[in-house]
Formats: C-alpha cells, sequence, structure tokens
C-alpha cells in the first residue's frame, strides 16, 4: 500500500515538474535569409536581407573576402538593411550576419554572403596624386592598368635616357577614339593620356625591382589637352604633380652587365609645352594610328582597338599609313631614319611646331626628301646630334645624353644623300 502510494506522488510530481517546463520555453531566434546587396560603387553598398523576427536586431560582420568570424568589422543594427562604407575598390567582400532576439538568445551565423566593389572612374582632373587618377588597381606601384584604359605601344617610340615607358589612353564609359587619317586620331574630352618613366635595375634579372621616375598625363577639358607631370616618392607608393621640373639621379646595369648613370631631367610644364605646342594649343604627340599599326604579339594593334571598339570610323586597319620601327632591319635605311626623325624630332620640326620659325626643316614621315630641306640641311643635322650640350644640341630637351644608336642610324643616312 505504501509503494503504491509513493509511485503515484512521484508521477504527480514528474508531470507538474514538465508543465513548469513548458511555460518558460523561448521561441526560436531564426537567422535571415535572402541577403542581397545593391548601389554598389567602388567604395560603398548596401546590404539588405529577410527575416521572420520583426523585433528582433542584427549584427553584420563583414570583411575582405577569407576573413575569419570574429576579425571582421561588426556593426549593430535594426532595420533590415546596413550601408557600408569607406570600402576598397575592386574588391570581393564576406557578409555574416547574426539575429539578436533578446540578450540571451541569438541565431546562428547565415553563410557567407559575398559582393565586389566596382572599379572606379578614371578621374579627368590633375589632382594632387597620381593614385586620385585610378589610373591604376592594386598597389600603385606595379602599375597595373586599370580596366578603364588600356595600354598601347608605338612602332618607334620617343627615345628618353634609354627609360622604359609604360603608355595608358583611358576614354569616357561609352566613347572611343574616331579616326581622323593616318595622324592623331579624334578623342573624345575626358579623355586621359598617360606615360609612366621608368628603369629596371638589373636588366638581366628584372626580380630584382625597377625605380619608377615620373607620369605624364594628358587630359583633354573642353577641347583643349591639359598637361601634368607626376613625380613618383622614393618609396614607390604614389606620385605627386609637379609643374616645375627637376633632375634626379639614376643608375641601372644594361643587358650587357655595364652600369648607367644620368641625371635626369623631368620636364617642367614650360617644357610640356615647347615639344607638345602646335600652333598654339597642346597636343599628343605619340598615339597617331601610323605609329600604332603593327603587331603585337601576333595580332594587330589597331585592329584590336576596332575589334574591342576603341577606335571607330573604320573597318580595319589596310588604309593606315605604317610609320616603320627604325631597328627593323628589314626596313630601308632612308625609312628607318625618316620614322626616328619623325617621331624624336618633328613634334617641333613640323609646321606649327616650337622651331617653326627657326628652322626650314619639316622631319614628319609622310613628307616627301624634297620638301624637307633634310638635303639641304644635312651638315647642321649632323653637327646638331653629334655632342650632347644642353640648350645646343638636338634634341633640344627630353635628354641628358646622346642616343649612340639613333645617331648612327641618321649619320649614315645623311652620308648616302651626299
Amino acid at each position: 500500500m505504501f509503494k503504491k502510494f509513493y509511485i503515484l506522488i512521484l508521477c504527480v510530481s514528474i508531470f507538474s515538474s514538465c508543465s513548469d517546463d513548458n511555460d518558460n520555453l523561448i521561441p526560436a531566434c531564426d537567422t535571415v535569409t535572402n541577403i542581397t546587396a545593391n548601389s554598389i560603387t567602388s567604395n560603398s553598398a548596401t546590404i539588405l536581407w529577410e527575416t521572420t523576427n520583426s523585433s528582433a536586431s542584427y549584427n553584420l560582420e563583414y570583411g575582405v573576402s577569407g576573413f575569419s568570424i570574429g576579425n571582421g568589422t561588426t556593426i549593430s543594427v535594426s532595420e533590415t538593411s546596413s550601408s557600408l562604407t569607406n570600402l576598397q575598390a575592386n574588391t570581393t567582400y564576406d557578409i555574416y550576419i547574426t539575429t539578436v532576439c533578446s540578450t540571451d538568445n541569438s541565431s546562428l551565423s547565415t553563410d557567407v554572403y559575398s559582393f565586389t566593389t566596382l572599379i572606379p572612374n578614371v578621374v579627368p582632373e590633375l589632382k594632387t596624386n597620381l593614385s586620385e587618377l585610378n589610373l591604376f588597381i592594386g598597389d600603385i606601384s606595379e602599375l597595373q592598368i586599370t580596366p578603364k584604359g588600356f595600354e598601347y605601344d608605338l612602332s618607334t617610340p620617343l627615345f628618353t635616357d634609354y627609360a622604359h615607358k609604360q603608355r595608358i589612353i583611358a576614354l569616357p564609359n561609352g566613347t572611343s577614339m574616331e579616326y581622323d587619317g593616318d595622324g592623331l586620331p579624334l578623342f573624345p574630352d575626358q579623355t586621359v593620356i598617360a606615360k609612366t618613366f621608368y628603369y629596371n635595375n638589373d636588366e638581366r634579372d628584372l626580380s630584382l625591382g625597377r625605380t619608377i621616375i615620373e607620369t605624364r598625363v594628358l587630359i583633354k577639358i573642353n577641347g583643349i589637352w591639359e598637361t601634368g607631370d607626376y613625380k613618383w616618392n622614393d618609396s614607390q607608393t604614389d606620385a605627386v604633380l609637379d609643374l616645375e621640373g627637376s633632375e634626379l639621379p639614376i643608375t641601372w646595369i644594361d643587358t650587357d652587365g655595364n652600369s648607367n648613370s644620368t641625371t635626369y631631367k623631368i620636364p617642367s610644364n614650360t617644357d610640356c609645352f615647347t615639344c607638345h605646342g602646335n600652333n598654339g594649343s597642346i597636343i599628343p604627340i605619340g598615339p597617331k594610328l601610323r605609329s600604332m599599326n603593327f603587331e603585337i604579339n601576333g595580332i594587330n594593334q589597331l585592329e584590336q582597338f576596332i575589334t574591342d571598339s576603341k577606335l571607330t570610323g573604320i573597318s580595319n586597319s589596310a588604309s593606315i599609313r605604317r610609320l616603320p620601327n627604325w631597328e627593323d632591319d628589314n626596313e630601308s635605311l632612308e625609312n628607318r631614319a625618316r620614322a626616328y626623325m619623325d617621331i624624336n624630332c618633328a613634334h617641333c620640326h613640323i609646321p606649327g611646331g616650337q622651331c617653326e620659325d627657326l628652322s626650314t626643316l619639316n622631319l614628319a614621315y609622310e613628307t616627301p626628301l624634297e620638301n624637307s630641306d633634310i638635303v639641304e640641311q644635312s651638315f647642321s643635322i649632323d653637327y646638331r646630334i653629334s655632342f650632347y650640350l644642353d640648350g645646343i644640341s638636338m634634341p633640344f630637351i627630353g635628354t641628358s645624353m646622346m642616343h649612340s644608336e639613333g645617331v648612327a642610324l641618321i649619320q649614315d643616312y645623311l652620308e648616302t644623300l651626299e
């Protein structure tokens, strides 16, 4: 009898305890769903999500893709959206969201949600720092060109004390260069043209790095080209606009193992006008269609521009004159020498150029020999290129030494005219 009474009391006690547990159950705190990102720019984004817990708050943690939870940036919000700012451009970010239903009741974190910020537009303005123009992405010293621009090269480049050069054209979104004959194409307003000069520390081993000297910039604003020159700092982290010009000692080792040195001259804005001035206006020098009409890695550069809709107004490059490569031995001596003089001398020695009133020479490649005055002025040409003396020898500015290979080419050509 006592045993049965004990069992009854135990059962009542158990049922009474279970009833109390049900009264204290905490509703589940559900994880948010349908995370999205919109209004994405190069440095911001708005994150949105859906929830079944209308009175909850949320902890959003974010960071560059691959970060570990707990090591990102966390923000708390009461709405089902959050704006992220001060993000890095062209960068993928990971997002995790936790629902907070109460002080001691939170959901698990969501699965990772990722989005990528946009590539910033190139800024067509002479800012204080080169990095502000957005011509490069990532570590600026890597000179990785923004997808908003493209690299171009010349069949015969200008000689600048053996410096290497990276050339960039950045066109406004939805625009193109327009065909206008063999010379310069028509560039739309807001076009940015940039040329960066650098030396490899040792041409035999490029892993030893390089020294970036300057980046020259042309920007077309309201139909007028503006010039600016950016001098790179010693740490190679950026370049600063410098319109006054300066000199910089440079040393490098060439492919033969010889040590070379020079006092490199960064031009002033006045110097820029000397070379780029024509009939009182600034114009580009290098990116003429005939200077870009050649193959790079088996693909014609102009054909690629046409395919990519960077050059319009012409269907192919067949009708465009080609400026020869002065180092191409398959070309005639005359063609090579005239090509070299075109890119190194003709910006001053053409109608409207800086030397129009000082010389009768017209050294544009397309000028027939009988109209160029090269034969009549051959002695003067030979003399002015045969030594280096700042302000006397030719080229008048832009170098600090003789280009022995170029001088030999021109002198060999002039000898055939005697």
